[in-house]
């Protein structure tokens, strides 16, 4: 499936990310990064937004979700996009990932 677009996450420390938005169920390139899974739908305003629902890090985006520790969290909060952002050094995934979590402290990461 083709990507649907950007959208921009900040970090408690301020930093913006820029991640890519794909279906839930998109086969993704073998790379390393930090992806979002998120539900994304229109606003009142008629934009699309997203709600965070979890956010992960891997060394290969390309490995399929099915079967996440997660996956029951996920339907329980209508996830229908996954995000990714493209990361190769480990040490920067880790240091992105708690960012990000620490600003938005989505519900399936508790």
């Amino acid at each position: 499936m083709a990507k649907l677009g950007r959208v921009r996450f900040t970090g408690k420390s301020g930093q913006t990310y820029v991640f890519n938005v794909y279906p839930i169920d998109t086969p993704l390139k073998e790379v390393g990064g930090i992806y979002c899974i998120t539900r994304r739908y229109k606003n009142s305003n008629k934009k699309y937004v997203h709600k965070l629902i979890y956010i992960g890090r891997t060394e290969d985006l390309s490995t399929r979700f099915d079967g996440h520790h997660k996956d029951e969290c996920f339907v329980e909060n209508d996830a229908n996009c996954i995000c990714t952002y493209s990361e190769d050094d480990h040490d920067l995934r880790c240091t992105k990932e708690t960012d990000l979590i620490n600003r938005h402290n989505p519900p399936c990461n508790g």
